[in-house]
């Protein structure tokens, strides 16, 4: 198949890119390089710098392209920023999507694999994993546009038969993360320790996220890619783990020795999130691979290397 990965150049998309060139599909890029990097690029791609708002940009590439699946994953990923800016997360989380969407249906997309949000599509959960059940109330306007997304996604599919397949990610993470920035935890507190820096934990540190190894995440890509049909489908590990162990466990695979410091909490912070991938299960075929301990092994052994070189 012929396939476009937007944000292709950046954490999850670089990933997913070099997989399905893995097994054998044409792969082209659209990535302005705002938080992604070129050097990502799997070999074998073609790439576009461009903003996923440039309708003129959009109508060149997907005119030539002839594409037959869309794999959107550029996004305005920083919660915080969407919470200052909310009018910026718009434009490039509900604006850029419906700009794409549309030239998909002009140029004959036949499936949609969205990278949506578990994390932040919940809000504070009435029960613990949450399903795809679950009420959605996001509580940050990155979650809400990842819900109105999905929402413009099922109107896509109702009007024009244009399928898609939306993975609500928990707390995705591994190598290539980018470390600067609010986002990616796992990947601040490595380069920190790396770095002999100290890093800050929000709070009392007893918030918990359920944190799943980017190779899950590409795994469930892959089997969307060949699901029949539409859905939505929640990619986590169902278990939580809170930020002080998260800690602990970095700073003893890195060996820093630096202080478990602790600041004030982010105000609307939320408490607790985990999902239950039960769906996926089921109906993908998709399994966990990667346990936290693994993962995170991996993730650091990447950014020592990154250091070394």
């Amino acid at each position: 198949m012929n396939i476009l990965v937007t944000g292709g150049a950046g954490f999850i998309g670089s990933h997913v890119a070099d997989a399905f060139l893995a097994e054998g599909h044409s792969v082209s890029i659209m990535d302005d390089l705002s938080t992604g990097r070129e050097r990502n690029v799997p070999h074998g791609a073609s790439f576009m710098k461009a903003d996923i708002r440039d309708a003129g940009a959009i109508e060149r590439l997907f005119g030539t392209g002839r594409f037959d699946v869309l794999c959107h994953h550029a996004a305005q990923m920083d919660v915080r920023r969407s919470v200052a800016e909310p009018v910026f997360d718009a434009s490039v989380n509900v604006i850029g999507v419906l700009t794409l969407l549309e030239a998909a249906i002009r140029h004959g997309v036949k499936k949609v694999i969205f990278a949506s949000t578990g994390g932040a599509m919940y809000g504070e959960q009435d029960y613990f994993p949450a399903d795809e059940k679950h009420p959605a109330r996001p509580v940050s306007p990155y979650g809400v546009t990842k819900l109105a997304t999905e929402r413009y996604l099922h109107f896509y599919r109702v009007t024009y038969g244009l399928d898609s397949v939306s993975l609500r990610y928990a707390n995705v993470y591994g190598p290539r993360q980018n470390p600067e920035g609010e986002a990616g935890v796992i990947a601040i507190f490595a380069k920190k320790m790396f770095r002999g820096e100290q890093p800050v934990i929000n709070g009392d540190g007893k918030q918990t996220r359920d944190y799943v190894y980017v190779g899950d995440v590409v795994r469930a890509n892959l089997l969307a890619l060949r699901y029949g049909g539409s859905g939505i489908f929640n990619i986590g590990t169902g278990v939580e783990t809170d930020v002080n162990a998260l800690f602990r466990n970095l700073k003893a695979l890195t060996g820093s020795n630096c202080a478990e410091k602790h600041a004030d909490g982010k105000k609307g912070e939320q408490l607790r999130s985990v999902l239950d991938a039960g769906k996926a299960v089921r109906e993908l075929g998709w399994s966990l691979t990667y346990p936290l301990e693994e993962g995170l092994r991996l993730t650091v052994d990447y950014f020592r290397s990154e250091r070394e070189e």
